[in-house]
């Protein structure tokens, strides 16, 4: 899929997507928050492609995929999950290589450095302690993900996965599924 058609089919994902709990009440907040960060990273995405910075481009559909897919699974938002979408087989330009390869190991310490400073809040017996364990399987599955495809040369679709797994991990932070034990600035808190 190019980058330019991954991006649309987010960008629409994120336009057709709506709050899922009443808009008066903490989880309705959170809601909005979620879905504010879905659309300002749609937003986000087309105007780096519009202005020919593909690398930030696929990073921000790829990261508010994440919070997309995140908050439909955790109930906050009605939409379709997209996961991480095909895979991009678009070309980055040569000049584009030293800021995808810059950009793409950097996202992966970042999200190894994102995982090691979170923690679990809900109590093991309830059902929002099991949300926050599938939200890190998924995180950590992209970071491995990634570090193969990192490792494979492919880093256009690392860069999709670290920036995927991110999503949903910053997506469970915010709806207040993980204390920040680490860096807060690796999360928009």
């Amino acid at each position: 899929m190019l980058i330019e058609s991954y991006g649309m089919e987010f960008t629409a994902d994120a336009r057709a997507a709506g709050c899922a709990v009443p808009v008066f009440t903490p989880l309705g907040a959170t809601a909005a928050e979620i879905l504010e960060m879905v659309r300002c990273y749609a937003g986000d995405g087309m105007v780096f492609y519009s202005q020919g910075d593909l690398v930030n481009a696929v990073a921000s559909f790829a990261y508010g995929y994440g919070w997309l897919d995140a908050g439909v699974f955790l109930g906050y938002l009605l939409g379709r999950c997209g996961g991480t979408g095909p895979e991009i087989d678009d070309s980055i330009p040569d000049a584009l290589l030293d800021h995808l390869t810059e950009k793409t190991n950097r996202y992966q310490r970042m999200l190894s450095s994102a995982l090691e400073g979170v923690v679990v809040l809900p109590d093991s017996e309830t059902r929002m302690c099991s949300a926050a364990q599938h939200i890190n399987t998924i995180a950590v599955s992209a970071f491995t993900e990634g570090t193969g495809l990192l490792s494979s040369g492919n880093f256009v679709a690392a860069l999709v996965s670290f920036s995927y797994g991110y999503g949903w991990l910053d997506c469970g932070v915010r709806a207040g599924l993980f204390g920040i034990v680490g860096d807060r600035g690796l999360f928009t808190i």
